[in-house]
């Protein structure tokens, strides 16, 4: 009834009705009924408020933050609309050429790239070849595969420059921009619920498509697209398009953008939180910098020196970078995995290192190597024959062992791959897990108190830097930041896994989600490193860095085009640590300019 009453009062009359609004005269009886409605409402408002935990807003801080939010999303973004309305007209034209040749290579069959089922079934009717899915990892794989024939190759090739563009995200902010030229309401608070990341709203900003062209073609490109003539200059419009969809964002006249990221904050704070001390040395020493006299500035130094109005001369190697006293990080990786110097690190070696670092941190197995090694071009097959004979042999022994014994498992998985390149991954995983002992450590103990506080209602479990506690229906963890994780309805399922009740992130309902110790240790990681960027947002904000949008771990600002606002500047804020962070080696970096890009 209470849905009744809302269509009735706040909601338009139809055009047909002779009465154009219902009010409490038109409708006395049900607007009675209706106040009582909202009475009852407020009532229940009340009543969920006494109930909420309020473990996550210890000192006020969260809901300050929420405020900020606000004014972030209420002081939008400019947007370059010229280039939108450009590129949704340059995408409409390049799609009816693709379809057109989809028409012509396939006798009619196809008659758009974009058609997925059609284009399946007629390489399954023409080629013999079954195609599990479109997606652009399937494609680029079947692309290098000797044995598909040329003529389906080009038919994938032009299913993939279709499906390469952002026409949505163009559509959505032609759509979405206010009249002064600003489109707000990108970010919601919180939208990653129990991290509290910042979720993406509208166009999607947290997930922009990686550009495949280097800024100055994009910049080329990008007037090319403004002026009508892309198709005459580029032979894959719509890879245009997909790269150019940050060049959307702009400053306003007498206005620039000024951008810094913070540099690995995951892989830092992860070390942080397990105690990993030879990785978070090898951070302090990648981040200490050589003056130009020879001495070495370390971070908090160089934060200190920026914030003091200070710029320090740093030493600059043939190819303008500064000089570093430490290794990258995942030449480290390799070389700590393959117990190799890691100045002696090729290019190849130090790839997979980097897919090392992005996979494995959360307890990833074969499965997770393999999927990060495929988005990062690596051939498992060959990695298998370059990993192999320079691997520890007693690794290598333990992961063939590893692979015969998963196939004696119901429902074993190969993930698609050769003997060597599973052995290969598997070894890879072990190698790593052994030079990273801390953070391999770090994982059981997570779960095992995720277990022990499910059973031990009302008893605080020490799981190193974190605690974890069950009260009621609530199990939470809290933060280094003081703030809780929070895990409702925790249990352990009748196969002994842990679970709790959630919104599924497929489905989108609430049902039993279960966990485990990887998972709990992205989770902490990621809550962490998002309490560490958000800490120093309201400062940055209050020092004239108007924020106007966040994406993963940067920051985006706009700032009077003046030299006393700069890149410097606001990395430095963004490498503060925070007090609950002691020791943590934060770093970041940026640029400015009058129009966003991939830096």
């Amino acid at each position: 009834d209470g849905k009744r009453l809302i269509q009735l009062f706040c909601k338009p009359r139809p055009k047909t009705s002779t009465l154009r609004r219902a009010t409490r005269e038109t409708h006395p009886e049900d607007w009675a009924k209706f106040v009582d409605y909202a009475r009852d409402d407020i009532e229940a408002m009340r009543e969920v408020h006494r109930l909420m935990p309020k473990w996550t807003y210890p000192d006020g801080r969260e809901l300050a933050m929420w405020h900020l939010d606000q004014k972030i999303n209420d002081r939008g973004i400019a947007i370059d609309l010229d280039l939108a309305r450009a590129a949704l007209d340059a995408v409409g034209v390049e799609q009816d050429v693709l379809s057109e040749r989809a028409q012509d290579m396939t006798g009619g069959a196809v008659q758009a790239a974009t058609q997925r089922d059609a284009m399946l079934g007629y390489m399954l009717e023409e080629f013999g070849v079954a195609l599990p899915d479109l997606q652009g990892s399937t494609i680029e794989r079947r692309l290098d595969d000797p044995d598909i024939p040329e003529a389906m190759k080009d038919l994938l090739r032009v299913r993939l420059q279709a499906s390469t563009t952002s026409t949505s995200k163009y559509k959505a902010l032609v759509n979405a921009t206010n009249l002064d030229g600003r489109i707000r309401g990108l970010l919601q608070f919180g939208g990653a619920s129990r991290t509290l990341r910042w979720a993406g709203r509208t166009f999607q900003p947290q997930n922009l498509p990686r550009p495949a062209l280097k800024d100055a073609e994009i910049e080329v490109g990008i007037q090319a697209l403004k002026a009508g003539t892309a198709g005459l200059i580029y032979t894959n419009v719509m890879e245009l398009a997909s790269s150019a969809i940050r060049g959307c964002i702009i400053a306003p006249e007498g206005k620039k953008l000024v951008i810094a990221d913070l540099s690995n904050i995951e892989g830092r704070m992860l070390a942080w939180l397990a105690g990993e001390e030879w990785k978070l040395q090898a951070f302090r020493d990648f981040d200490t910098l050589q003056l130009d006299n020879g001495d070495w500035i370390t971070t908090p130094e160089w934060v200190a020196e920026i914030l003091a109005g200070r710029k320090p001369k740093l030493a600059l190697d043939k190819k303008g970078e500064p000089i570093r006293k430490g290794h990258d990080l995942y030449k480290l990786a390799y070389a700590k995995s393959f117990g190799v110097p890691p100045e002696e690190v090729t290019k190849d070696q130090r790839q997979v290192g980097k897919v090392q670092e992005l996979a494995l941190g959360y307890a990833s197995g074969v499965g997770g190597f393999a999927t990060f090694a495929n988005a990062y071009g690596i051939d498992l097959d060959d990695l298998a024959a370059k990993v192999l004979p320079v691997a520890d042999p007693e690794l290598v022994e333990k992961s063939r062992d590893f692979l015969e014994w998963q196939r004696k498992q119901p429902g074993a998985k190969s993930f698609g791959m050769s003997d060597n390149a599973f052995i290969a991954c598997e070894t890879i995983k072990r190698a790593w897990r052994q030079g990273q002992s801390a953070i391999s450590s770090w994982w059981p103990v997570l779960e095992q108190g995720f277990r022990d506080a499910i059973d031990s209602p009302g008893y605080t479990i020490n799981c190193g830097s974190v605690k974890m506690r069950r009260d009621g229906s609530w199990l939470r963890i809290r933060m280094p930041s003081g703030r809780s994780l929070c895990y409702p309805a925790p249990a352990i399922d009748d196969k002994g896994r842990c679970s709790y009740m959630g919104i599924d992130q497929f489905s989108r309902k609430w049902k039993r989600i279960t966990t485990y110790s990887g998972k709990l240790a992205e989770n902490i990681t990621q809550a962490a490193s998002r309490d560490c960027l958000a800490w120093n947002m309201p400062q940055i904000d209050a020092d004239g860095y108007h924020i106007v949008l966040s994406v993963h771990d940067e920051l985006l600002t706009e700032t009077p085009d003046t030299d006393d606002f700069h890149e410097d500047w606001l990395a430095a804020r963004m490498s503060t640590v925070p007090p609950w962070a002691e020791g943590l080696p934060l770093a970041a970096a940026g640029f400015q300019t009058k129009r966003y890009r991939k830096d």
